[in-house]
């Protein structure tokens, strides 16, 4: 194996780390990945694997998630404050269901709470799971885009 493949693994496998890591979203990583010479689908399909296999964990286990947040909150600030981002997923779920969540949801709180909030809203964990790992995946083709867009010039 030559050093450039070594580097480029190790590359692919701190995207796939970093999709997984809440926050650090894929469509963060993606362009990341591109601008520092990695293949372009080979990142899309590490950041997006690793994502994914955080918003089902995070899914699955969305009830002990809000619980320990909301515990957070309150050792804190002494009561059950609200949570803001809590009342902007409430808002997007509100107003455009699932769907609007599975696309706004990554943009505004996240893929994995996005997720995990779906859930507690009532939409089953495997529903929940997929229609937010497919909007983050069309979030992260249209960041990768614009970057191999921006790259081209």
């Amino acid at each position: 194996m030559t050093s450039e493949g070594l580097v480029e693994q190790l590359g692919l496998l701190g995207v796939f780390i970093a999709g997984a890591i809440p926050w650090l979203e894929a469509i963060t990583v993606i362009p990341v990945g591109i601008l520092f010479g990695l293949n372009p689908t080979l990142t899309f399909l590490f950041a997006i694997a690793g994502n994914v296999l955080t918003v089902v964990l995070f899914a699955c286990l969305s009830s002990r998630i809000l619980t320990w947040g909301a515990r957070r909150r309150e050792l804190k600030h002494g009561t059950q404050a609200p949570d803001p981002r809590g009342e902007r997923a409430r808002k997007i779920f509100d107003r455009y269901g699932i769907f609007g969540m599975a696309i706004l949801g990554p943009l505004v709180i996240g893929t994995q709470f996005a997720a995990a909030v779906a859930v507690s809203f009532g939409v089953s964990p495997f529903k929940s799971s997929v229609l937010v790992s497919m909007g983050a995946a069309l979030l992260g083709m249209v960041a990768g885009g614009i970057t191999l867009g921006i790259i081209a010039l």
